[in-house]
This record gives C-alpha cells, structure tokens and sequence, in this order.
C-alpha cells in the first residue's frame, strides 16, 4: 500500500459490483472478518482502514481534520482502484463518512449502509475533551472502558482491542475532531441512495434513536434493530448484520435477473446502456421494488402477473409498454389465444377503442415474433 491512500484490502471477483466497507474509530478492517468474506462471494469488497489505524499511514489527516477529509479519501481510493459508482457501508464514524459521500458525491453512491452511527455523535464537547486528552496521554486509558462502549455482555473480540492500543494517538485524535464537527441533520433529507439503518439495541454509543433519527429523514430508508447487539454489531452479531446487508444489496441484482428472464436480455441491455446519473435511481427502484418484490412474490404465477399486466397497461393506454410485455407474457408461457383472451376481456372492462388499440399493438408483436407480417396493415379490428 502507498503512503497516500488509505490501507485497504479487496476481496471477491473484480467484475463484481464493488462495496466499500468502513470501520468506527478505534478499529480496523478486522472488523469485519466474519462479514466481509460472505459479501464477497457476490461483491467486489473494499475493506479501507482510517489514518493511523491498522496499516494505514497517521499523516493522511491531521489536527482539524473533518469527515469530509475522510471522505476526500475514500474517493481518492475508489479512483484509484478505477471503482465509479459504488456501495458503501461504515459503521460508527465508517458510517458518517458513507453519508457524507451520499450528500455531497452522490454520483458515487450506488446504495449505503449505516451501521451503529448518528447524524450528529451528541455534539462536539466530548470529542474534543477525548481529542485533548489522547494527546496528552495517549490511548492506554481508554482500554478499560472499550469491551463497555463497543460489545454487549461478556463478549469481546481481542483484535479490535489490540487495534485501538495501537493506533496512532495524533491520527486518532484527528478522527475525533472529526467526530466533533459532524452534524449531518439538516442534510439527511439530500441522500437519495437507497440507504440501510442497522441499529444495535444494547449500543450505549449511538443508541438506536440515532439511527431512527436519520431513517425518519432520509427518503425511502430501511431500519433494522439488532437484539444483543451493541456498537461493533458486525463483530458481534455476523449473521444478523450479513442478513440485513444481503437484502439491502442483492435486491436490485436479483430484481435485474427476473426482469432480463420477463422482457428479454436486449431489452434490459438497452435501458442499463441508456443509464445516466439521472436516471441511475429510477432504474435501481424498478429492479428492486417491481422485479425484485413484487414479480419475485410467489402468491400469484408468471402467468398470472403477465394477465394482470396486460390488463392495467390497456386501461392506462400505454402502447409502448403493452408490447414489450406481450412478449413477456409469451416468455411466461402464455399463449396466443390466452393473450387475445385477455385482450378481448379488457373490451368489456376498459373499453372498446383501448381493446382495439391493444389487439393492434399485440397483433404486430406476434406477427414479428412469427416472422409474419401483420396481416391488417396494424389494424387489430373494427371499432
């Protein structure tokens, strides 16, 4: 690693999409051993350290540093790596600096994560009494209040621990600083990633309040609570906090599969080659919210869900969309007749002319899927 980016570590296929995992003060990658690997099998991970901490060199931030120094970091590491658009998830001050970026680059943020975190850390007093005093003491006396702040009950991680001791006492006094200047609250309502809260029930360091508080804020946020947690979850509870990131980050990518196997691969090629900054969440919300729960919902078929369509995009009129799934609904196995069966029953129920325009736009359709020509010239009957 160079002394000017961040120490990292990457695991998982490099054509994978790429997630960037960020520590809490005091810590290291390590913290997430028992996460990052199953990530992995499905993403590109990037477990980044902060300045002074692990391996990473102290001199990348100094006295004053703010979060958005840390965050000028962690972009200047994903262009280094050639990484564009991106998921993160940090925990703790990892956390902060995932929410910076939404705000202030989201053109960078693919989705985000923040785990055991606040928009605000309870002011900047007691940070800069922490800052102080690091300072002048170095870290030897927070060692017996750390298994208190980070892990509930008896459980402890000797890593983590060993990791705090030996930080870099100036680089983690600057991360404090940075603690101490960070208040996102009247931002919060600017993040338009799709954004995961994970709160620890038993954290007495950003109790799950704070996480309420920015799911309350941020548009379409999810929260999770994790019993028996407290700050470090992802040490201390795995398989909860990989369950919650595993629903928040393969649901658009398996949304994508059931919508290349229902409207064809071209289709779907064509509208992610059509993809801009603009655009970038609308297509996110269509892959996850429509193909990824709703056509995933096993109540009703393939089939069934083809009809119903068919159905609505008659009434509304929206010819475009009307053919692209008349050929869906034949990849979901319905034949012609069932198609001119539903077509004709919409007649009743939404009307002759829209019936008539339907039984149009499916005829040509089924003719180029044939390879025939449509045999009225367009016409799908006599109004």
């Amino acid at each position: 690693m160079t002394d000017e980016l961040l120490n990292h570590r990457v695991e998982g296929p490099a054509s994978a999409p790429p997630l960037l995992l960020g520590p809490s003060l005091g810590t290291s990658s390590a913290l997430w051993d028992r996460v990052a690997p199953e990530l992995a099998v499905t993403h590109r991970v990037v477990r980044w350290d902060l300045p002074g901490h692990g391996g990473c060199a102290p001199d990348l931030i100094g006295a004053g540093a703010t979060v958005g120094d840390l965050a000028d970091l962690v972009l200047a590491l994903a262009d280094a790596l050639g990484l564009g658009r991106f998921a993160h998830a940090g925990v703790s001050l990892g956390g902060a600096v995932g929410m910076h970026l939404a705000v202030h680059h989201p053109e960078r943020v693919e989705s985000l994560a923040v785990l055991c975190s606040s928009a605000h850390f309870d002011g900047a007093g007691p940070w800069r009494e922490r800052a102080e005093r690091v300072r002048r003491e170095g870290l030897d006396w927070l060692a017996e209040s750390a298994n208190a702040r980070w892990f509930a009950g008896e459980f402890t991680v000797a890593e983590l621990l060993r990791d705090q001791a030996g930080a870099d006492p100036e680089a983690y006094a600057a991360c404090c600083d940075a603690l101490a200047a960070f208040d996102l609250r009247d931002r919060l309502g600017d993040i338009r990633a799709r954004t995961l809260l994970v709160a620890g029930r038993e954290d007495p360091a950003t109790p799950p309040a704070h996480l309420r508080e920015i799911a309350d804020a941020v548009p379409g946020a999810a929260l999770v609570e994790i019993p028996g947690a407290s700050h470090l979850a992802p040490a201390q509870c795995p398989g909860a906090v990989l369950t919650a990131l595993r629903a928040h980050l393969d649901g658009a990518r398996h949304g994508t599969a059931v919508r290349r196997e229902v409207l064809g691969e071209a289709h779907v090629d064509r509208a992610q080659a059509r993809q801009t900054p603009f655009t970038a969440r609308f297509q996110d919300f269509i892959s996850r919210y429509a193909w990824g729960e709703i056509w995933t919902d096993p109540t009703l078929t393939r089939r069934e869900r083809s009809m119903i369509t068919l159905t609505a995009l008659v009434a509304h009129g929206h010819h475009e969309e009307l053919a692209l799934h008349v050929r869906g609904a034949r990849r979901n196995g319905l034949t012609p007749e069932e198609i001119g069966a539903v077509l004709l029953q919409t007649a009743v129920y939404c009307g002759v002319p829209a019936a008539n325009a339907a039984f149009a736009t499916a005829q040509r359709v089924l003719a180029e899927e044939a390879g025939q020509p449509d045999a009225t010239g367009g016409t799908g009957g006599e109004a």
